[in-house]
Formats: structure tokens, C-alpha cells, sequence
């Protein structure tokens, strides 16, 4: 029934309950999962990284680590995984992911995701998104 799953996921504990919940699903089905996170490019002088060095590092370092350590879990449960880092807002990452991929299911975690001044990620994700949503209770 879903194919194709969505995940919307960060580094706290309660996404990787959702992310738990998006690969039993994916393993039921047989189907693709796609993990999605989002962030925000850190700004060269804020970044701690000294001048000589901040070419070398990535913005989205932080972000592939730990897409690549769920990616390990999902393929270790045998399900199909593709990862997707985008610099900006979660809910948009998710349910543009979402739309490119042609989903059949989202699922998000209830708590834990970044809040955005005008609601939270799950919320926006909720209400944008062109597929059914399943939203984890992870608190």
C-alpha cells in the first residue's frame, strides 16, 4: 500500500522513533524509503572553522552523517533507502521530497523536529503535503 515513504528526520530522539516507524512500514510494504533532513548552512565566521580551513568543511556535513547513520538502520531492517539533505525549512524539504518521489505515505514525529515561528514542522508538513501524512507520537 505505500511504496513509497517519506520520513522527515533531525538529530534528536524522537525522529528516530518516527524514522523506526517510516522502516517497519517500508519493510512491510516492500517499498522505497526516502529520509529527509533539513538544515541551515552555518555562516563562515560563525562556523568555528578557521579561515584557512572553512573551504574544506561542508555545510551540510552534520546533515549527511546523520542521514547516512539512519540510512545503516534502514538497510540493516532490508528496506530499499535513499537520503536527502536540503538547506532551509524542514516541512518544505519534506513535502517537496515528498512530491518529487511521488509518496504515498509521510510520516513525522510528533515532538522534536525544529519549531517554526509559525507552527511546528509536523503541522506544516500536515497541511502541505499531497499524500497522506502519518504522524508518530514520539513524546
Amino acid at each position: 500500500m505505500f511504496d513509497t515513504v517519506v520520513v522527515g528526520a533531525d538529530d534528536s530522539a524522537t525522529a528516530a522513533k518516527a524514522v523506526d516507524a517510516a522502516i517497519e512500514l517500508a519493510a512491510l510494504s516492500g517499498g522505497t524509503l526516502h529520509i529527509v533532513t533539513a538544515y541551515k548552512p552555518a555562516a563562515r565566521s560563525s562556523s568555528g572553522v578557521p579561515d584557512e580551513f572553512a573551504g574544506s568543511v561542508q555545510p551540510d556535513s552534520h546533515a549527511q552523517s546523520l542521514l547516512a547513520d539512519l540510512a545503516s538502520r534502514a538497510r540493516a531492517a532490508s528496506v530499499h533507502v535513499e537520503t536527502h539533505a536540503h538547506d532551509g525549512d524542514p516541512a518544505e524539504a519534506i513535502t517537496s521530497t515528498a512530491d518529487r518521489v511521488g509518496a504515498d505515505l509521510i510520516v513525522v514525529g510528533s515532538r522534536g523536529m525544529q519549531r517554526r515561528v509559525l507552527g511546528s514542522v509536523p503541522h506544516s508538513v500536515a497541511h502541505g503535503a499531497g499524500c497522506a501524512v502519518l504522524v508518530v507520537k514520539t513524546d
